[in-house]
């Protein structure tokens, strides 16, 4: 029997679980998939609760044979959960799901985003699943009426193996606002929804009274305290024993904090991949609203400023194919090519960016074009450049707040070139360190919190940044601002700012060939 850890991950298009050591080597993974609902309207986005289920044993069936190929037998110490953000998964009294559930990339509710912003004095993006539930009472009454529980889809698979109403600090700040004074709920707000609930049922329900949102939402909790036992239907779904500890499941962007061993205030989290986040860990909460910056926690509580771009490396990628696509040939030229990318300038936007003020997408383009500049090299880092240069644009405000920023932890699919964290660290005149095991995903940050959960309970674990650093080898990757470098970005950063400007000129010269209709892209 080998001791150790089971994370699972409850991902936009498939799930997946891994088994590490005690010490957090993963051992075995295995996978399971879904599909969405088919025969939905536009900016509609939704899958089944049961669909993750059946995955999940799929996906635990698949990590027992990978297992056995070894000759391990797991004996599982300690549950953790991570899954996408911002879903509602609605349930009645019995436990039961009402229908399929709304993803994060679900759109219909954009108007009651700005409603509940501009009400709240607080961010509420559409993806907020506070805002998803005031939709559906104006939209689907019935359904609502007949809501006892609302999560989310790492909450569902919690609640499936334990029984039990209860999510981590992060994805419940997904859900709704939390008061950095009480850790949980802001209760101040809660009563301002309720009141506009109130208002929208008394139109569509006439007669009928909704329980308040804090009786619908499930119960906070912070990395290390309960997040339930494994009950007779978990153990079941698993094929464990039952009493096994479950860590509070998470949303993936804290869990892929926890991954990225990040806790402490001036840390930020930047993934690269299909789209881009960069999540910094704030000293306070953010003051006012900012378009680009969205707000939730880390497992242990700490203010997350999220800044989130729909537009992530595709646009590069779409370069690199019309220079035939070879990228074990192209990426050393990338390496190679002058800081200002031979005069070239980028835009990246294969689709809308709301946090930018880019309306409409199909406008991705590269310019300066000469004899002397038009090499796949220079083509290709300054599309990865503008990509960069965005999350810039989107993290200006929380410079002009003063917010640390003394390391960046980089992930994601460019770290298979981890030679690009340079020009990260160049262009944002910050240290980036990558990490071993940069590319695991959220489910390696599961088991890291099942972990924590696990030594909490034997009086081992110290306070959780702590934990994280101790987490921590030396086997990565550091880079230096180069101070030539930096004062050259900076000059080709101000120059791409004049053009993202220039946006609103492109769009409307190209508005009648661009297709109207972009299906979003799953978050990496």
């Amino acid at each position: 029997m080998t001791d150790g850890y089971l994370g699972i991950d409850v991902g936009t298009q498939g799930l997946s679980v891994i088994f590490t050591d005690v010490g957090l080597k993963i051992l075995a993974a295995g996978e399971g998939s879904y599909h969405m609902v088919p025969g939905l309207g536009a900016e509609c986005f939704e899958q089944h609760p049961a669909d993750w289920e059946a995955a999940l044993a799929a996906a635990m069936a698949a990590l027992r044979e990978k297992l056995a190929a070894v000759g391990i037998t797991m004996q599982v110490r300690a549950i953790g959960i991570s899954g996408q953000m911002h879903g509602e998964v609605l349930a009645d009294a019995a436990g039961e799901p009402l229908g399929s559930a709304r993803l994060w990339c679900d759109g219909r509710n954009e108007p009651e985003g700005h409603e509940l912003t501009d009400k709240f004095g607080v961010k509420c993006p559409k993806r907020m699943t506070a805002v998803r539930w005031l939709w559906t009472i104006r939209h689907e009454p019935e359904k609502a009426t007949r809501a006892a529980h609302l999560t989310t889809p790492a909450g569902w698979i919690a609640q499936r193996l334990t029984g039990q109403w209860l999510l981590g600090i992060g994805d419940a700040a997904g859900m709704f606002p939390i008061d950095q004074a009480t850790l949980n709920y802001d209760a101040r707000l809660a009563e301002a929804f309720d009141a506009i609930a109130d208002e929208a049922a008394a139109h569509n329900l006439p007669g009928v009274m909704l329980p308040g949102i804090r009786t619908l939402l499930p119960q906070v909790r912070r990395a290390g305290e309960d997040g339930g036992l494994l009950n007779a239907r978990g153990a079941a779904l698993l094929g464990l024993p039952e009493g096994i500890p479950v860590a509070p499941a998470e949303g993936d962007q804290p869990a892929a904090l926890a991954g990225s061993l990040i806790a402490a205030p001036g840390q930020v989290s930047m993934s690269f991949g299909t789209s881009v986040v960069a999540n910094s860990v704030g000293d306070r909460p953010f003051n006012g609203i900012a378009r680009a910056i969205d707000h939730f926690c880390s497992p242990d509580g700490r203010p997350i400023n999220m800044v989130w771009l729909r537009n992530g490396t595709t646009a590069m990628n779409m370069v690199a194919e019309m220079f035939g696509g070879d990228f074990a040939a192209i990426m050393p030229q990338v390496l190679a090519a002058a800081d200002d990318c031979g005069g070239l300038l980028a835009l990246p936007f294969m689709d809308d960016e709301p946090g930018l003020g880019v309306s409409q997408g199909g406008t991705a383009l590269v310019i300066g074009l000469n004899d002397s500049s038009a090499s796949a090299g220079n083509a290709v880092k300054a599309m990865l450049l503008a990509t960069i240069f965005n999350l810039r644009l989107g993290s200006e405000e929380l410079d002009r707040q003063g917010y640390p920023r003394t390391e960046i932890i980089l992930s994601g699919g460019l770290v298979k070139t981890p030679q690009l964290g340079q020009l990260v660290a160049d262009a944002f005149d910050t240290p980036v360190t990558i990490l071993d095991g940069a590319e695991e995903g959220t489910a390696w940050g599961a088991a890291l919190m099942a972990k924590f959960r696990d030594e909490t309970l034997a009086g081992r674990a110290p306070a959780w940044a702590e934990f994280l650093a101790d987490q921590r080898t030396d086997s990565h990757h550091r880079f230096a601002p180069r101070p030539e470098s930096v004062a050259t970005l900076a000059r080709v950063y101000d120059r791409y700012r004049r053009l993202v400007d220039l946006h609103g000129v492109v769009e409307s010269a190209i508005r009648p060939a661009v297709a109207a209709d972009r299906s979003p892209q799953p978050a990496v």
